[in-house]
Formats: C-alpha cells, structure tokens, sequence
C-alpha cells in the first residue's frame, strides 16, 4: 500500500511539475507576469514568495495551475504591458501550448535515459519461462530460446506469438525456434485456456505453456534519442486510436481510467521495477498531452480554440460566452471525473 501511494504521488508530481513549468517558463520568456506556480490545489500546504511569484504546494496531489496576470476572463484588466491578454494571440498561444509539449519531451527524455542506460527492447521473442509438463516443454522447448516463426509466421514480440497460438485451441502449431546458432522445429499441440477480452467476455483460447523474458540492446545518446522520438509518436497514435474508438463505439467506456487505476497501475509498476515505473511515466506523460490539447473548454486545447476563434475574429472571445463554455467543461470533466470514478471502484 506504502508503494502504491508513494508511486502514485511521484508519477502525478512530475507529470504536474513538467506541464505547468512548461507553461511557466514560456510565459515568463514572453514578459508575462507569473503570479503563482501551484504544484497541487488548495489547500495550501506550503508556500513562498521568490520575486512576483508564489511557489505552492497544494494538499490534492491531483493537478497544478500557473496563474497569470490578467489570463481570465472574469479578473480586471488594466492593459498593463506584463499581462496575459495584453500579448499578441500567437505568444499566447505558445504559452498555453506549452504545458502539452513540455509532456511529450518529458516522454522522449525518459525514453531516451531508459535506452541509454537499460536498453531499448528488441523485437525477439525470448522465452523465459516454460512450464513444467507444458507441451512447449514435452516439444523440446528450453528457457533462452528464440522463437522465430509459428505456423510459417514470422515472430517479433511475445503478443505476435500469441495471436497465432491463441487461435489454435488444442490444435498443432509448427514452432521454429532458435538455439544459440541452430535452428529448431516441432509440432505442438496447444492445450485449452481461458482468456478475458478488452470488453470482459470470456473466450477459449490455445496456449503451449511459455513466458516471455525482453531482452535489452543499449544504444547510444543519438540513437536513444531518436527512438524515443518514435516511441513517443508511437503513444500519440495508440492514444488517438483510443479516443477514436471511443467516438466510433469500438472500445467501451468501462476502459476509461481515472486516478484510482493510475494508482493501482503506478504501483504495480513500481514493484516490478524502477525502469518499469518510468515507461508507465512515459506513457502517461503522452497521455496528458494529447488530451490536454482535445478541444473541451478548460483544458488547455479548449484555450487554444478560444484564440483561433480571436485570430480569425479579430477580437478576443466575450467574457459571457468564454463563461458560457466553460460551464459547460466544468460540467462535462464533472460528469467525466464521477465515471472514471465509478469505473474505477467496479474494476
């Protein structure tokens, strides 16, 4: 329990830390005036004041804010030079843009550091575990295996495998596998399991009894570098992917997460390991970033709406219908924050 909690306050900390910095920092280049920094909401736990800013920490470890000069709609303007709205459109947009692209760095620097120094996974499927009795085992199957292809299918990762296996309940697959140099084969006949589909349902499936061990390949600065690019463009698809299939009815609601799973996820991951931990960060940093920039009103991509609106319009949003929207994101992220809620407790 003691790990879970620690896990989850680290994970939410940094994700919050790097996407309000990143609004900070872009604000403060732009000339304007920060007037508190607020890791967490009230209450405040701690606070002090450096310059014309107040560094907080709240006691809900659930979010963060930068307050600027001048930035809502409902404060008094006085047209000074170091407010928000005395800015042109495309610097305040960079400014609420900010917060999402800190995110994704965040992701492609954690991925970078994990490559450098553990490794990036290589598409083998390495066998790690094979149970005892197992028809993988009475086939001639050992732990350090590679397996190559299945049923003629060429293989690159454990889930490739399983796809194949999976369809084929006590039936025989041709496995070809690789030991040290040699190359090996044999028929196997899978026994009958039980698996649970993304939308709870039970269904048969075949399995020869293996687990799967990654192994790692070290790269170097330039070459971590750019694979963590691609991983995390990779993270931004599956996250559109997600969201898309939420639009089009192919993924249920029931997968949505909120905090209590983040918790339970983050710590899991931390038990099994530190590296483990940090891709769940990296995953999860991608996450806030792609939809922290979905248009709903209050989130920071339904800021960016507001100012395309005022760069074509001409003149800022009124005040009335910025409030009208932002009613209705409060009520939308409410009725949001109790389903994932509810999802949550029921998982």
């Amino acid at each position: 329990m003691l790990t879970t909690i620690l896990a989850t306050i680290f994970v939410l900390g940094v994700l919050v830390f790097f996407h309000e910095l990143g609004h900070f920092i872009v604000a403060k280049r732009s000339g304007i005036r920060v007037e508190k920094f607020s890791l967490g909401f009230p209450p405040t736990l701690i606070s002090k004041k450096w310059g014309e800013t107040e560094y907080a920490i709240g006691v809900i470890p659930l979010g963060g804010y930068v307050k600027m000069a001048g930035e809502h709609p409902n404060e008094e303007i006085h047209g000074e030079p170091w407010e928000f709205m005395s800015k042109p459109v495309w610097k305040r947009f960079l400014v609420i843009g900010a917060g999402p692209f800190m995110n994704f760095v965040l992701a492609i620097l954690i991925l970078t550091g994990l490559y450098m120094v553990r490794g990036q996974e290589m598409n083998l499927v390495n066998i790690g575990v094979v149970a005892e009795g197992s028809p993988a085992e009475k086939g001639g199957l050992k732990t350090g295996d590679i397996i190559v292809s299945v049923d003629g299918k060429e293989t690159y990762s454990f889930q490739e495998m399983a796809d194949v296996v999976y369809k084929k309940v006590e039936q025989p697959v041709e496995v070809v596998w690789r030991r040290d140099t040699v190359l090996m084969s044999a028929k196997i006949v899978t026994y009958k399991d039980y698996a649970i589909t993304l939308k709870g349902d039970s269904i048969e499936v075949g399995k020869i009894g293996v687990g799967y061990k990654p192994l790692f390949e070290r790269l170097g600065f330039f070459s971590a570098f750019l694979a963590g690019i691609d991983r995390s463009v990779f993270y931004v698809g599956e996250v559109f992917r997600f969201v898309g299939g939420l639009i089009g009815r192919t993924v249920t609601p029931s997968e949505i997460g909120g905090p209590i799973l983040i918790g339970k996820i983050a710590g899991a991951t931390a038990r099994a390991g530190f590296d483990i931990l940090m891709e769940f960060l990296a995953l999860l940093s991608v996450n806030l970033a792609v939809l922290n920039i979905l248009p709903i009103p209050l989130l920071d991509g339904g800021h960016l709406v507001f100012l395309l609106v005022e760069k074509f319009k001409g003149s800022p949003v009124s005040v009335k219908t910025r409030l009208v929207f932002q009613q209705i994101g409060i009520a939308f992220l409410l009725i949001l924050v109790i389903f994932v809620t509810i999802n949550d407790i029921y998982r």
